[in-house]
């Protein structure tokens, strides 16, 4: 059987790669070779970016009602090819097909908010500011903006980068995951197919170099890095210093703080689907849970959820979770679950050599827990990026926020109380950019903004909602007097006042 090769798209158009590298797209549970993807050229990258270029030139004039007619017609088709979209998924990233198909869900919202553009892009006016002087702003696109996506939503991330970039009148170069490409490119058909014009909207594969030239790229104006820490950080710099807008989402290392007074079943339940669900390959997922006074009594109930936890491949509609994406991502949870037993941690669920009935090459690894989790070692120091839960144990609420709080990254973090005053104590005092009350996983609804504070985001505009329309469009301000046709000067004027 010919395994299919991944093209790029350049000029509305699939257009097939001549680079002389190619990676293997890999099936997590078989380790079949399901695709080949390129690492383009230079000159490839450099053909789609000019092509972007290109067509902003029209794009930028298009009416906002038919670019929110594109939208709209983009969300629709969505919608209708949701399964064939969470089906690739699965078969490239592993995760199960009814997370897959919520990630699809949650890429769509932020289509449907883009289907607003005609409200959302609005300027500000101020009649007479001065007399018979108006001042009004315009929100105008910056030109050709860019995108890095990771592996973990090959559909939700792309999602939150270019659909309003584009709405607002820019064109996009797109980098999806070399790991996961298949549904990306066809959530990019799906665009064209709404009605995006050619050279809009074009996508480029490949690793550093082709992020780095991304980064350097003098026609590129703005760029979307979604990833993790290490990458994001040189991302931001390089792309700073190289005069563009970015903003970088990057790793976590977010908590969960179960109170006492707390519905038991429903927290219980709801942490262990955040911390295990896509196998925990989720920059959002609860990864540690802080129990607080007599909810450390929880613990057992806890650890036989996990053992309960059942693992198989992406298409086991009943499996909680599927395998990593890659046998170095499950290698390197391996290793981190050695280290955490090494360093002295309490191994309560061990979830190393997992095997799953006929899929004897998959990179499962099933839940595990730890108890007894300090500040120093490695599993609460690093981003697992795998199905590993850290249970700390403190007495008191003020002890949890301290203790949340002392970590680098702010990204996530949710409470689980039925104390109205513990919860707004817990949402004013805590450094995180999202916050959950009884909610697993604080992923803001689309018309909200995606926030993060300290090592977990860097620039001022965050994904998604009112900061994404600001990040994707530049203020212009006009200062405006016109005078009547037979008006005559009263003299020169060498003051700076306006009256």
């Amino acid at each position: 059987m010919s395994i299919r090769e991944i093209p790029m798209y350049i000029d509305g158009q699939a257009v097939p790669s001549q680079s002389q590298e190619w990676r293997d797209v890999i099936n997590p549970a078989t380790q079949e070779v399901v695709a080949r993807v390129p690492f383009c050229t230079a000159e490839e990258v450099d053909r789609a970016v000019a092509s972007a270029k290109e067509a902003f030139k029209t794009w930028r004039k298009t009416p906002l009602a038919k670019r929110m007619r594109i939208m709209l017609t983009l969300q629709a088709l969505i919608r209708e090819h949701t399964d064939e979209l969470a089906a690739l998924i699965t078969e490239e990233h592993g995760k199960t097909l009814p997370d897959a198909a919520g990630e699809v869900g949650r890429g769509l919202e932020v289509v449907e908010h883009a289907c607003s553009i005609t409200s959302l892009q609005l300027g500000e006016l101020a009649e007479n500011a001065a007399s018979e002087v108006d001042v009004y702003t315009l929100n105008q696109p910056l030109g050709v903006g860019a995108g890095i996506t990771a592996f973990n939503f090959p559909i939700m991330l792309p999602c939150f980068m270019f659909p309003l970039a584009i709405a607002t009148g820019n064109t996009f170069v797109l980098k999806p995951s070399e790991q996961d490409p298949s549904s990306t490119m066809r959530l990019v058909e799906l665009a064209h197919e709404a009605g995006v014009p050619a050279g809009v909207l074009n996508v480029v594969h490949g690793g550093p170099d082709v992020a780095n030239q991304i980064c350097d790229h003098p026609d590129i104006k703005a760029l979307s890095f979604i990833g993790s820490t290490n990458v994001g950080t040189h991302i931001y710099r390089r792309a700073s210093e190289a005069g563009k807008r970015v903003q970088s989402m990057m790793g976590a290392k977010n908590h969960c703080v179960v109170m006492p007074d707390a519905n038991r079943s429903q927290a219980i339940n709801n942490l262990l689907g955040s911390a295990f669900g896509a196998a925990g390959q989720r920059c959002m997922a609860n990864s540690v849970v802080v129990l607080v006074g007599e909810a450390n009594q929880w613990l057992d109930d806890i650890v036989e959820g996990a053992r309960n936890m059942k693992v198989g491949p992406g298409t086991q509609r009943d499996a909680d979770l599927g395998p990593l994406v890659s046998k170095a991502a499950r290698d390197r949870v391996v290793r981190l679950i050695d280290a955490g037993e090494k360093e002295g941690a309490r191994l309560l669920v061990d979830g190393r050599g997992y095997q799953v009935e006929g899929y004897p090459d998959g990179n499962f690894v099933g839940a595990t827990v730890f108890a007894d989790v300090k500040p120093e070692m490695t599993i609460y120091r690093e981003e697992i990026f795998g199905p590993v839960l850290c249970v700390v144990s403190v007495d008191t609420l003020d002890e949890a926020i301290a203790f949340i709080n002392a970590n680098p990254n702010g990204n996530g973090t949710s409470i689980f109380t039925n104390s109205g005053w513990v919860a707004r104590r817990f949402e004013t005092d805590i450094d995180v950019g999202q916050v959950g009350i009884n909610v697993p996983i604080p992923v803001p609804v689309a018309y909200f903004s995606f926030t993060g504070s300290r090592a977990s985001k860097l620039g001022d505009l965050g994904p998604n909602g009112k900061q994404a329309i600001q990040f994707w469009t530049q203020t212009k301000t006009v200062t405006a007097r016109w005078f009547e046709p037979e008006n005559v000067s009263s003299g020169i004027n060498s003051t700076i006042s306006l009256s």
